[in-house]
């Protein structure tokens, strides 16, 4: 088995919609650290995994300097982004998503779906 890590280093910002009272639901930044992992039984006739040019194109490229409100259908917490992560990569089978420095949150594809 072949496997990829690639962290990116994305600012945006976001407001979420929650159903209590929090400061969160102003609009607000942060400077995310998305890590995405990615894994093959056999290379592409490239010979990769998947390609980490791509990976940033469809990644960084859609979410640094925007409102994730505007670019995402969800609610933009870092659970559901972590999950659009690995939705968006092929062979990606695992997304962390840091919205601030100990606050991580992780998204597993289940291999049995």
């Amino acid at each position: 088995m072949y496997y990829i890590k690639k962290t990116l280093e994305i600012s945006a910002s976001h407001s979420l919609r929650l159903d209590y009272g929090s400061k969160c639901t102003r609009l607000h930044g942060h400077n995310w650290l998305i890590t995405v992992f990615c894994k093959a039984r056999e290379l592409d006739a490239n010979g990769m995994v998947s390609d980490f040019t791509e990976i940033k194109r469809k990644i960084k490229d859609t979410l640094d300097h925007a409102n994730l409100n505007d670019v995402l259908p969800f609610n933009p917490t870092a659970e559901n982004i972590a999950r659009w992560c690995v939705e968006q990569i092929p062979n990606c089978y695992k997304a962390e998503v840091q919205e601030s420095e100990g606050n991580v949150a992780a998204y597993t594809k289940d291999d049995e779906a």
